[in-house]
């Protein structure tokens, strides 16, 4: 069974839209009873157009094949007959025992048996489920922890599984294991989740519970349905439009030929003879009526839509071949996976991104420090300025600690000398880093120390210690290793007070070498400020300047402090601690209490500032789709506090908003609130009755689509995933999208992947906009599919998120790219080129109608057979298909400079059902003076010798010829970006279509199949006459001259925006020099950011203390640099 399905549902689309026009186009033109048409007029462009969309078709499903290929035959080992063998994933089946090795993702759903590890420990890394790169611990019973690796007590397992039904729920699960007898619990922390990474951990056993679509990362990916863009809907109400038209033009043509019938063919039966099943002029309208209906039908031909597939599978290629969307580290160019899409990636006004790995790169960096007042880190030019770091300089040497991280970099040489000269503060500050944390350590090589952090902040804090000389060596659940300055000492380990999202700190207490009984804590600065010593207050209100200006600069800070305790005090500390630890009652309430009754008068060491690092160009990507008026909702299963860090950094915050809002509500009411007291202070009339959008929504509950409302300033929102649990419910949601809508950015947190989807659908669901998700991860993997458009990164947390995508590159960056570039332009292309093909089809097309008063209405064609065959397959196919694949209105670098040239497309203002109606009454006007004109140029006309050459093979020649003219000259002047192909197309296509001409009407073949080819000597009679040539000028001068009027006083009477902006480019590029004009990328908010970016849940302080790490190995950490780019040149302020 795939395990990565996306349907393919190009074929249904034309079944839905079309299977009516289809039967009649194919069924009715076999009728010779109504039919005027040889059947090889629309038989030869359907079968082209079914080959060229089956071809397409097969290739899409063959690339789908193949990454399901490459997910379900990835090799795992199975315990089989008392042996392991390795088979593939596609053929693992409930009840099998899987061995899994360290590194390996988990392949199902599986109850872990044991491991390698002391008490069968198992290490995970949830990339792919929360989004986190944290180290987590799962364990296994104690019955089955002994079955070990003995093959023997594994085959002869017999034990039964009694679980609840497959669910989303990632941090839940109940079962009964039934084994020898007894019955025993089992709860998510015995279940490792497909989507895992098994780390530090040599081998583990484990016993398959869930498979396939029924594992919890499968059930949180959402529904696959087939993608549909805004212009497709359109399409096809356009197509309704168009038959109604057509029914309405064949009943008047029908009711005329009635009428003439019966008034003067009544009379000419003697020549005109009515056919034997026609017994009066009111019946033979009926067959009338369907003549015309096959004849006009081309209004919408089948090429239509052949085109637009091969149009949509260019500008895909476009995408994949454009070299500035590689990403050389990876090899890794962009990939559009799918061919749909592309037009309504001009039109994205939500983006929906995760956080890490998507944003970030994940990696910490020990940036700043401030010990005892003075600030470390900062880099002076020769002049004593502080400057940035730039590349050339030296980074800090230290070769003289042999444990030291090569990979660490630091710039500020005086830490060091500090160090060196032994400076008892920065002593005590990077003691205190190598003690208070819980990271792990392994040393495979000696004097090579990996470490594996619960976060990515503490590992840089613990990386930064060991190069500055305190190197966490080892620790046991009672001591702590520290190399300090070369000399190893041993810490007892007395206590951990862990962290917790409400305490925001950590605490440890050791026990020193010198006996002396210390405490060490960091933590949030809003909390430590309040625990401080009274005598530290000069010195915090030094840290404070330090800590806003490590803000400003966008980086992560944390307050560290220190306590020595008495004895005494803390043998009756400890006392209290094991009763609280005891308790039944409010246990954690009561440890809570006992740890704020040892974690004050704090002595105040300093201030640590990290750097995040985000993923070259982020904040000049997002402050550039702002610009294009797209809103950014970053949507993370990570802490609210590391949320909003990355949410400054990246531009979505800014220093200068109004106000950011906080939704934590822990029951509907409070949320209800909270939302509405956001929205009192952004729009106070908002939640008057008297308000237009609450008059809307109650007078239409039926078609609820909630308009844009405009705030009276710049607000952020941030909301939790247990909030938004209540306010998805009932009509909250409504409150909840009203408010959110409003601000220019919101930040979810702690979010489901489920929930992700949830908003991602909420938006669709009453706001009439286009929707982009992105994200690297299989938790990312629902939003995705939800989404209009779906984006993948080839990141760190699996190839999930992916195989899922509509488009995937490696970098968020480039999404600018995608989007003011790649979809802008595939956006205008395809809106020039359904204009264009309507108004050339109904040119065509209406002649018809107009002839139609002067033979009769006997559903006689004004054209060749075979003119009418070839028109959109041949003739007028390449000049538009030149236009929708190369044209270009700006090049790529004034689409990035200027992204408020992204805006028409978010209106969808240059195809639209208003539009439409502008080509039927330009095709209209045009159709009338292509017919009237050729026939009042050859009326009582004669030839130079004398002959008469308004015959009807002459006529129909000089009207479709002038057609052809007026036609190519439209679309010249549509295109605005000329190429070589363009030109070859656009003018290649008329010399081409007398190079026809004359071979259909030479003499040869029309005597060979007179038939067929039924107009001898008419190219070469009717080409030199004056007349023609006549017809074709004033036909061109009267259809174009309105379009370019209409051209020249649009911007002047009703100027938009866009207009203004090109006027400014194109001045600018006569010269064409481009104004180097720079933006100045605005600084975070000045307001302190806590980075105490732990796990979602407690830390690993009780299993440390319990003893069950000990010997416990830790995996090597790949950490990569990467430098942040130069912002590029914005030129909006001209």
């Amino acid at each position: 069974m795939s395990l990565f399905e996306r349907q393919g549902g190009e074929q249904e689309r034309y079944l839905q839209a079309n299977n009516r026009k289809l039967n009649t186009m194919f069924g009715y033109p076999l009728i010779p009873q109504i039919s005027s048409l040889a059947w090889y007029t629309t038989v030869i462009p359907l079968m082209v157009v079914l080959s060229i969309t089956a071809v397409k078709d097969a290739i899409d499903d063959m690339e789908r094949h193949q990454n399901d290929n490459q997910v379900n035959n990835r090799s795992v080992m199975v315990l089989m007959n008392g042996r392991i063998k390795e088979d593939k994933w596609m053929n693992i089946q409930v009840g099998d025992i899987l061995k899994l090795r360290n590194n390996q993702p988990v392949t199902a759903d599986i109850l872990l048996l044991s491991s390698s590890e002391p008490y069968s420990l198992t290490y995970i890394e949830t990339a792919e489920l929360d989004g986190e790169t944290n180290l987590k611990v799962k364990h296994a019973l104690p019955v089955t922890s002994n079955l070990e690796d003995n093959l023997e007590l594994l085959s002869a397992f017999d034990g039964k599984v009694t679980c609840e039904s497959p669910n989303n729920k990632l941090d839940k699960f109940t079962g009964i294991l039934t084994y020898k007898g007894k019955n025993y619990i089992l709860d998510h922390e015995k279940l490792l989740l497909r989507g895992c990474i098994i780390r530090n951990t040599d081998w583990c056993f484990g016993l398959v519970i869930y498979t396939g679509p029924d594992t919890k990362l499968m059930q949180n990916c959402g529904k696959t349905t087939f993608k549909r863009t805004h212009l497709d809907h359109l399409l096809n109400i356009l197509v309704v439009w168009i038959f109604l038209f057509l029914g309405g033009m064949c009943f008047i043509l029908a009711i005329g030929h009635g009428i003439w019938e019966n008034k003067k063919g009544y009379y000419f039966q003697n020549y005109l003879p009515w056919k034997e099943y026609v017994p009066s002029s009111a019946v033979s309208a009926i067959p009338i009526f369907w003549s015309y209906f096959i004849i006009l039908n081309t209004m919408v031909p089948i090429s239509l839509y052949v085109s637009v597939e091969i149009i949509r599978l260019g500008n895909s290629c476009y995408i994949n071949w454009d070299r500035k969307m590689f990403y050389a580290p990876h090899n890794s160019p962009a990939h559009a996976r799918t061919t749909t899409l592309n037009e309504e990636l001009g039109q994205v006004k939500y983006v929906f991104s995760d956080k890490t790995g998507t944003l970030t790169q994940n990696i910490m960096v020990f940036n700043k420090c401030s010990i005892n007042g003075i600030v470390y880190g900062r880099v002076y030019d020769k002049k004593g300025m502080k400057v940035e770091v730039p590349e050339e300089t030296e980074k800090v040497d230290f070769s003289y600690n042999k444990l030291a991280d090569p990979k660490f970099s630091f710039y500020d040489e005086t830490l060091v000398e500090a160090v060196k000269k032994g400076d008892h503060w920065v002593h005590l500050f990077f003691l205190s880093l190598s003690l208070c944390h819980t990271v792990m350590s392994e040393e495979k090589v000696e004097g090579n120390l990996v470490y594996q952090a619960q976060s990515p902040d503490e590992g840089a804090l613990v990386t930064a210690a060991r190069n500055f000389g305190f190197v966490f060596h080892y620790r046991t659940s009672e001591t702590i290793a520290v190399v300090e300055m070369g000399e190893t000492k041993v810490y007892q380990l007395l206590a951990i007070l862990d962290f917790s999202n409400v305490r925001k700190r950590m605490s440890v207490i050791v026990r020193t070498p010198e006996n002396r009984v210390m405490l060490f804590c960091k933590g949030a600065d809003t909390i430590l400020c309040q625990l401080l010593h009274p005598s530290c207050i000069s010195l915090r209100d030094v840290t404070m300047e330090h800590l806003d200006d490590f803000a400003i600069e966008g980086l992560r800070t944390l307050m560290v402090a220190y306590r020595e305790l008495d004895n005494s005090f803390f043998q009756a500390w400890s006392k209290k601690h094991n009763e609280a630890c005891l308790s039944l009652e409010n246990r954690e309430d009561k440890i809570s209490n006992v740890y704020e009754e040892i974690e004050k008068d704090l002595m105040l060491l300093g201030a640590t500032a990290i750097e995040d690092k985000l993923q070259d160009g982020v904040p000049e990507t997002v402050a550039t789709l702002n610009k294009a008026q797209i809103k950014m909702w970053i949507l993370t299963g990570d802490k609210q506090e590391t949320a909003m860090n990355i949410a400054y950094a990246c531009n979505i915050f800014e220093e200068e908003m109004d106000g950011i809002f906080i939704v934590e509500g822990k029951n509907d009411e409070v949320v209800l609130q909270e939302l509405r007291s956001a929205r009192d202070k952004m729009k106070p009339e908002s939640l008057l009755e008297s308000d237009p959008i609450n008059i809307y929504l109650t007078t239409k509950p039926q078609m609820l689509r909630i308009p844009e409302e405009v705030p009276n300033g710049n607000y952020g929102l941030i909301i939790n995933g247990y909030s938004l649990a209540y306010a998805l419910e009932g009509n909250l949601e409504l409150e909840l999208l009203r408010t959110a809508c409003m601000c220019k950015g919101v930040i979810w947190c702690r979010m489901t992947p489920l929930q992700k989807a949830q908003v991602v659908e909420l938006v669709k669901r009453y706001k009439k906009v286009v929707t982009l998700a992105i994200g690297d991860g299989a938790n990312d993997v629902s939003m995705i599919k939800a989404a209009h458009i779906g984006v993948g990164i080839h990141g760190q947390e699996g190839t999930q998120a992916m195989l899922n995508s509509d488009y995937a590159f490696s970098q968020f960056r480039y999404l600018q790219r995608l989007l003011l570039v790649h979809g802008r332009w595939s956006y205008n292309r395809m809106c020039k080129f359904l204009s264009y093909f309507f108004y050339k089809n109904f040119a065509f097309t209406l002649v018809h109608f107009w002839y139609a008063f002067f033979n009769g209405f006997s559903a006689q064609t004004v054209y060749d057979t075979w003119f009418i065959t070839f028109y959109n397959l041949v003739y007028t196919s390449l000049p538009v298909l030149g236009l929708s694949l190369f044209d270009q209105d700006v090049n790529e670098t004034w689409s990035l400079h200027f992204p408020e040239l992204y805006k028409p497309g978010q209106h969808n203002l240059y195809f639209n059902k208003k539009e439409f109606v502008k080509c039927l009454v330009h095709g209209i006007y045009s159709s009338f003076v292509l017919f009237f004109i050729p026939m009042g140029t050859i009326y009582n006309s004669v030839r130079i010798d004398g002959k008469d050459i308004s015959d009807y093979q002459s006529f129909s020649l000089i009207v479709q010829t002038s057609l052809l003219f007026v036609v190519t000259m439209q679309i010249a002047l549509e295109t605005t970006y000329w190429t070589m192909i363009n030109h070859i197309f656009t003018w290649g296509s008329l010399i081409f279509y007398f190079c026809i001409l004359f071979f259909l009407y030479s003499d040869d073949l029309c005597l060979m199949f007179p038939s067929v080819f039924q107009y001898l000597g008419v190219a070469r009679n009717t080409l030199i006459l004056p007349q023609m040539w006549l017809s074709i000028v004033l036909s061109m001068v009267l259809c174009i001259l309105p379009v370019i009027g209409y051209q020249f006083l649009k911007p002047l009477f009703w100027p938009v925006n866009v207009d203004k902006i090109m006027d400014r480019i194109h001045y600018w590029m006569n010269p064409p020099v481009l104004p180097p004009t720079q933006t100045k990328l605005k600084h975070a908010s000045s307001h302190r950011h806590s980075a105490y970016a732990f796990s979602h849940v407690w830390g690993f302080g009780a299993l440390i203390t319990s003893g069950k790490t000990l010997n416990a190995k830790r995996p090597s950490a790949k950490v990569r640099r990467s430098q942040q780019k130069e912002a590029i040149d914005l030129l909006s302020n001209g």
